[in-house]
């Protein structure tokens, strides 16, 4: 396969190849030791915090090692997101802005069992060659056909039909890579993390990026607070979506245009 580049040396068209025969592309030495470190470290207290609210409300059946909405002001999100990793990429994917829909974290051990190991594709309409989204996995251990590395049908980006199950697991190639590598997918590609069989963890962390228009999972820009985007620079004004809020009443709809909630460039 034609889909595994080193990340300073590929070319936007290696991308564009790649990912539209295959769906998804896997770029090595991506991310650095030390930024890699920073994730696994704030990964840990953060699946805590997140699996206590799962159990409390009843939902942590097939939620295990699951933890979503990770960008907040002192753990490893602003750092990561001002390194603009394949920025070329997705602006070329989703032919202009985007925003950050979400970023989660996926802790892949031995006997652990999740949605994310059921045969999905990341967003529920398929929308062809009309691009919305695009995934990220940072891979923070290596991946390996022992321990779970991701599953994904070639082509099947291109098809609106989901596969049989036998058929996706006779048919789809596995995601070997090394820790610090990115992979890059097309959201209409069918795809599922494989089981860990080692005794080590196999972790990883998950974003969706969305034309800027797409409803988001999660209202960043109000949870970290309005003030807060004051202070950053605009690529992250851009990416974590203060350029594209929604008026909560006539105050801040009735605004000079530099001054709006929704700003230019946002689709």
């Amino acid at each position: 396969m034609k889909n595994k580049f080193i990340y300073s040396e590929a070319t936007l068209s290696d991308f564009e190849d790649a990912i539209d025969e295959y769906g998804w592309v896997i770029y090595e030495d991506a991310v650095n030791e030390k930024m890699i470190n920073t994730i696994i470290n704030d990964l840990e207290p953060a699946y805590l915090t997140r699996r206590e609210i799962q159990v409390q409300n009843g939902i942590e059946t097939n939620m295990e090692g699951t933890l979503h909405h990770l960008l907040e002001k002192e753990n490893f999100s602003m750092p990561f997101l001002s390194q603009k990793y394949c920025d070329r990429e997705m602006r070329h994917f989703l032919d202009g802005n985007y925003i950050v829909n979400g970023i989660s974290g996926v802790l892949n051990f031995k006997n652990f069992k999740a949605y994310v190991h059921n045969v999905h594709r990341d967003i529920r309409s398929f929308t062809g060659d009309f691009k919305i989204a695009i995934q990220m996995i940072v891979l923070l251990d290596d991946y390996t056909l022992d321990n779970g590395a991701t599953y994904f049908l070639s082509g099947s980006h291109k098809k609106d039909v989901k596969p049989y199950e036998v058929f996706f697991y006779e048919q789809a190639d596995r995601a070997v890579a090394k820790k610090g590598s990115i992979i890059l997918f097309d959201s209409n590609i069918w795809h599922a993390v494989g089981l860990n069989n080692t005794d080590g963890p196999r972790r990883a962390l998950t974003l969706t990026f969305t034309r800027p228009f797409f409803k988001p999972q999660f209202d960043f820009p109000r949870f970290l607070g309005y003030e807060y985007g004051e202070s950053l620079n605009d690529h992250l004004r851009q990416v974590i979506g203060y350029n594209a809020r929604i008026s909560a009443n006539l105050q801040e709809f009735y605004q000079p245009p530099h001054l709006r909630m929704y700003q230019p460039g946002q689709g």
